[in-house]
């Protein structure tokens, strides 16, 4: 595994470190949280508390029992509710737990229930941010699949700067937000409106970091949907037309829509060597199968897939012209499909900076080299029958669902 670096991503204000798996993640997670003196502010998908995942969950009890503000955040689907006794022992030592959006008695069946909390991010003090895909989750255990005899393929950041205080206040209002819901379900309306007023504070304090970030060589992209429904998707096709030499992305789930395929599609024709390292094993029907009807198009454009094969990948990623002045990479938890570009809670970093985005480069180039399968065009359009026919299944299927939401993609 290449050594972590640090870079500077735009002199005096950001620092940027990239990390990849749990297993360079955790420990310098659970070390800042260990160093903690007031506050953890923490959302994430999915928390997991087999193996590593329980040193993370330790963590955040050591950090509440001394008397640390610990604010957790957890989707409603990817986690629920937390196991016992983990979810006694987190609130007896202090930690204030939240389930975004849980399902209720109709579950997914209601498409208002498909908006997720998908973002995974912590904010320490108010003075580091970590960033990126990776959940609370060792890499070496899959809830569904079991034991994994390699390690998840995935990334995240450690980010400091004044993105930091957009990320820990877009934060504090997600959680007054989920309070004032909580305490209306529990008709005490006079602790909704306090909530929500808290959450109104904070809003316009994002606004306000938000505006000092822009025209900085890094940011946080948000998506929501208010007022952020298409910045990742937008800040996506931005960096693909202006690419000149080369676009890599790593992506877990990969259905892009009209407008990103013909950005790569362009990109290709115009000489640009378009590479996508994409899921290899199978996890689930709609990711898998939903996935294919699109590469045809890419690869009759030149764009090469590569499929990752050793074990599943999680990365949501992407590096265009590393080595040029104007080298851009992002790192988070956006997968370029409907549910994340439309439906989900996002948070990517976008990084500018040339010394980042060539070791980001170096880690995708050596996946695809050595862990990776090449697809082969001939092959892929003698898929067997069957294949094919589950392919288009999943991607009616999606395609129906989006029509519901009423959503176009």
């Amino acid at each position: 595994m290449v050594a972590p670096t640090r870079a500077h991503a735009t002199g005096r204000d950001h620092q940027i470190q990239l990390l990849q798996g749990t297993q360079e993640l955790f420990p310098a997670l659970i070390a800042e949280m260990d160093a903690a003196l007031s506050d953890i502010q923490f959302e994430t998908y999915i928390f997991d508390c087999t193996g590593a995942g329980a040193d993370v969950a330790e963590a955040l009890m050591r950090a509440a029992r001394r008397g640390v503000r610990v604010h957790l955040a957890l989707d409603g689907v990817g986690t629920g509710r937390l196991p016992e006794p983990w979810r006694t022992r987190m609130v007896q030592a202090g930690v204030h737990v939240q389930v975004y959006s849980p399902l209720g008695p109709l579950g997914l069946l209601l498409p208002m229930r498909w908006r997720r909390l998908h973002r995974k991010l912590c904010v320490v003090d108010g003075c580091v941010l970590y960033c990126g895909g990776i959940n609370v989750l060792d890499d070496f255990h899959d809830p569904n699949h079991g034991a994994l005899t390699a390690p998840r393929f995935d990334f995240a950041v450690r980010a400091e700067g004044s993105l930091v205080q957009q990320a820990s206040e877009t934060m504090e209002q997600l959680w007054w937000r989920m309070r004032a819901v909580r305490d209306v379900r529990q008709r005490r309306l006079s602790l909704a409106l306090a909530d929500l007023r808290a959450a109104s504070a904070a809003r316009l304090a994002a606004r306000r970091a938000e505006s000092r970030a822009r025209g900085m060589r890094a940011e946080l992209v948000l998506r929501d949907n208010v007022r952020n429904r298409a910045r990742i998707e937008r800040a996506y096709l931005r960096a693909i037309a202006r690419a000149r030499h080369e676009v890599i992305i790593a992506n877990a789930y990969f259905v892009p829509g009209g407008k990103l395929r013909r950005a790569l599609v362009l990109a290709a024709r115009r000489g640009v060597r378009v590479q996508l390292l994409l899921q290899g094993r199978y996890e689930y029907f709609m990711q898998y199968h939903a996935a294919r009807p699109v590469y045809g198009t890419l690869l009759a454009a030149g764009v090469e897939i590569h499929e990752y094969a050793p074990s599943f990948l999680h990365a949501k990623v992407a590096v265009i012209d590393a080595d040029s002045r104007r080298a851009w990479a992002t790192v988070g938890s956006s997968n370029l499909d409907p549910l994340s570009l439309l439906l989900a809670r996002e948070a990517n970093v976008i990084v500018r900076d040339a010394p980042f985005a060539q070791d980001l480069r170096k880690r995708l180039r050596h996946a695809m080299a050595h862990e990776g399968r090449q697809l082969d065009p001939q092959r892929y359009a003698e898929r067997p029958w069957r294949e094919r026919a589950l392919d288009r299944i999943a991607f009616g299927i999606m395609r129906a669902a989006l029509w519901v939401t009423g959503n176009r993609y």
